[in-house]
């Protein structure tokens, strides 16, 4: 496919090549865009205005989408905070046991090596105030195996953090299992399910406590996010706010409501265009059957990843240098979005235990197959081989 520009109905003009990189963020879909447009030009009152017709719609739009996106993980509205995204509710499920942890002596915190940031710097943060964690490497399979993590569980252990999805490798944790588990015990499990949530849903369906959802991964707008903290019966999780002013949230997250982003995040065309793992599951067939024809390795257990994230590394080929080879074919990455812009090796496929030039040289390619409609795999393969060819 040649590289070239294209106006949009907007006047911008964009690239046209294949969207390869859903994992970082998505596009948002027009008629979401509309939902967004009429909650901030028709029907724009404040959620907390209790006195005209113009708030009361918006707190009645909130409610709504609260009890919607509750439901989608089996929790209840009351459940649910909305947030501006996952970060901001990773932080808030983190930072904000911190204040209990000290209380009740139980500072043991188990994660793993191959988290976001958004998860590893907060838990950071909080060794430096004199927590122990425990970051678990998962071995060249990309997967933390729920033995793993009841074999480290202690007396004093407050909280185990887990991905759902692994944001390079696309790697599904063990949560669900995890969650019933740990229910068994004092000890609270947070799950970032910002790649995972609408996708793997029966996953987050399990008595997890703490759930962090990001909007623009599923094509909402960029700011928008939640956190679900379900209750153990009536023992609610005793989390302390972070930030203060205005009580919103439960007191956990104060702040004007942005009504549009909660009515964009649980519209009926957002929820519609996230159901396409038929396709994607097609799609990274015919990617790899065309990819056969260069010298590659998956990064990661396939058997246990989500259709529409493949990590792979080419022999011999620097990333950063393919991508610039392939920007007139295809938009990738080399792994997270939030450290895109360093070169060393991804933290993820090293915590894996693979060797520097495969952890330096993984590439993600990540997918909606109705964002991929001008995907040509046959000839990205064929690029890649001669570019492989030429090293020789």
């Amino acid at each position: 496919m040649t590289y070239r520009l294209a106006e949009d109905q907007q006047g911008w003009w964009i690239a046209v090549v294949a969207y390869l990189d859903v994992a970082a963020t998505t596009r948002v879909d027009p008629r979401v865009a509309d939902v967004v447009l009429h909650w901030m030009t028709k029907d724009f009152g404040n959620a907390g205005s209790r006195t005209h017709e113009y708030g009361l719609r918006a707190k009645r739009a909130v409610q709504e989408a609260r009890e919607f996106l509750a439901s989608t993980v089996g929790a209840k509205a009351k459940d649910l905070i909305f947030t501006s995204g996952a970060t901001e509710s990773n932080n808030i499920a983190l930072l904000g046991l911190a204040a209990y942890g000290e209380e009740s002596g139980r500072r043991h915190i188990i994660t793993s090596a191959i988290e976001h940031k958004a998860v590893i710097e907060p838990l950071l943060h909080l060794q430096s105030r004199g927590f122990e964690v425990d970051f678990l490497e998962p071995g060249p399979s990309g997967r933390i195996s729920k033995e793993a993590v009841l074999e480290r569980l202690r007396p004093d252990t407050l909280l185990v953090s887990l991905m759902h999805v692994n944001n390079e490798t696309g790697v599904i944790q063990p949560v669900a299992e995890l969650a019933e588990e740990l229910r068994k015990t004092q000890t609270y499990l947070h799950v970032d399910a910002a790649q995972g949530y609408a996708k793997v849903s029966q996953d987050l369906k399990a008595p997890i406590d703490m759930i962090s959802i990001s909007g623009h991964k599923i094509g909402a707008p960029k700011g928008v996010g939640a956190l679900v903290v379900r209750r153990r019966g009536w023992d609610k999780v005793p989390l302390q706010p972070i930030m203060f002013g205005g009580g919103q949230e439960r007191k956990l997250r104060p702040g004007t409501l942005p009504v549009p982003l909660y009515g964009a995040l649980s519209c009926d065309d957002l929820r519609q265009r996230v159901c396409e793992w038929a396709a994607a599951r097609v799609m990274r067939e015919e990617l790899l059957t065309a990819l056969s024809r260069t010298r590659f390795r998956i990064n990661g257990d396939a058997d246990h990843s989500v259709p529409h994230i493949l990590n792979v590394s080419f022999d011999g080929q620097d990333a950063e240098r393919l991508i610039v080879r392939l920007k007139d074919q295809v938009a990738v990455a080399t792994g997270s979005a939030c450290t895109s812009a360093s070169y060393t090796p991804s933290h993820v496929l090293t915590a894996m235990g693979l060797p520097e030039e495969v952890a330096t040289n993984g590439l993600r390619f990540s997918w909606f197959p109705s964002e991929a409609a001008s995907f040509d795999a046959e000839q990205l393969a064929k690029t890649i081989a001669e570019i492989q060819a030429e090293a020789l």
